[in-house]
């Protein structure tokens, strides 16, 4: 497991020298995660850490739904929001690396799951359906988008009209959470950088140790 953290801090460098600034914030981008950080996607001590299912439960996910996980990866999140939404409903599992999405296809045969869309998406567009979304959920994932209100305005069309936006972020406020602080986020900043984009404040959720669970709606435009 040692290797596979050098190898991911090693991934989290190289990014960095391309990362851009955002024009609100001023918050530098993180840049992606390549597929050598796969192992880190999928590490043992992930699910103490993140405490996925609870995240899940403190979101709320519809059974039928339909439901986009953005920047999926290796599919960490995908099959749990895959058991959820139940076989009447539907996961748009994205990414922008054609590789990542191979592995998260054979995560999923691997585990017998049909109800799993694989979307390569760009890194401005995530090429989803057009209003046929009823949460997109970004888990560790915004801070990397090297152009995020180009990304949340395409989340925004292709969410229905009481569509819900969900960002799993680690806490930018706390110090003790040992992450860099470029893949950390506080939620002033959040906010300061989705609501511009057509969205509204629904609820914050701090029921994990140390990520916020931030809910946003789709707002009337």
């Amino acid at each position: 497991m040692r290797k596979a953290v050098c190898v991911f801090l090693l991934a989290l460098q190289g990014a960095a020298l391309s990362q851009g600034i955002h024009p609100v914030t001023g918050r530098p981008y993180a840049g992606v995660m390549g597929l050598d950080g796969a192992g880190w996607l999928v590490r043992p001590e992930r699910e103490t850490e993140e405490h996925p299912d609870a995240a899940l439960d403190a979101i709320g996910i519809t059974s039928g739904s339909t439901v986009a996980d953005i920047g999926a990866g290796a599919g960490y999140m995908t099959w749990r929001l895959a058991a959820r939404v139940g076989p009447l409903g539907k996961v748009y599992a994205n990414d922008i690396q054609p590789k990542m999405l191979m592995l998260l296809r054979h995560n999923m045969e691997e585990k017998k799951i049909s109800n799993v869309i694989a979307v390569l998406g760009d890194v401005d567009d995530p090429k989803l359906p057009r209003a046929a979304i009823d949460m997109a959920l970004l888990v560790d994932v915004y801070h990397e988008f090297s152009e995020p209100q180009a990304m949340l305005r395409h989340i925004r069309v292709a969410l229905r009209p009481d569509g819900k936006l969900v960002l799993v972020e680690y806490r930018g406020e706390d110090p003790k959470v040992p992450i860099r602080p470029e893949h950390k986020m506080t939620v002033q900043q959040v906010r300061a950088e989705v609501e511009p984009e057509g969205f509204r404040l629904d609820r914050v959720s701090e029921v994990l140790p140390r990520q916020h669970v931030i809910i946003f709606r789709k707002s009337v435009q």
